[in-house]
């Protein structure tokens, strides 16, 4: 069952309620972001009646798209606003992106894998995000020409803070990645 625009509409509420709202993520501009930005236009059509789940989902590549909660509380933490400008490294299917491009003035995202960037920018664009920006290349590196960043969300785990990333982050800025 992939549903109708309105049963993936009280889906998309429904998963913001249940799985972030509840575990304690209060930030009322995520979770807006969160209510706003359709997951399953994200996720190829064989997960779209998964899109809302708690869980990650395939995307293709070897690559997932996070688990909603994670991706809330990534940006509650990056506590970023419309003055921010965000890098973002690991743009996947670019559902992260947009989540970002609801609450920042700029985003700047980096896919490594040329074919999820392409898409990520399609779904974007088609959605009308028109403060992002996507480039396909090496995430570790950043953004040097667009530096410096109030923002950097890393979506994959690493083993240590890249000093690139470090390097390209404003004064008082926020960087969040996983790391071990």
């Amino acid at each position: 069952m992939t549903g109708d625009a309105s049963d993936l509409a009280v889906r998309r509420l429904r998963m913001v309620e249940e799985q972030i709202v509840r575990r304690g993520v209060r930030d009322e501009n995520v979770l807006a972001a969160m209510r706003s930005v359709p997951r399953h236009l994200f996720v190829g059509e064989a997960a779209v009646a998964d899109a809302y789940a708690d869980t990650p989902l395939p995307i293709g590549f070897g690559q997932t798209i996070s688990q909603p909660y994670m991706v809330a509380l990534m940006t509650a933490l990056l506590a970023v606003d419309v003055r921010s400008r965000v890098l973002e490294v690991g743009a996947g299917c670019g559902y992260q992106t947009a989540v970002l491009a609801e609450m920042a003035g700029e985003v700047y995202a980096i896919e490594r894998l040329a074919p999820l960037a392409e898409r990520a920018r399609a779904t974007l664009a088609r959605l009308g995000y028109a403060n992002v920006r996507l480039a396909v290349g090496d995430g570790v590196a950043g953004w040097r020409d667009e530096a410096p960043f109030q923002g950097i969300l890393v979506a994959a785990a690493a083993a240590e803070v890249p000093p690139e990333l470090r390097a390209q982050l404003a004064d008082g800025g926020r960087l969040v990645i996983p790391l071990g």
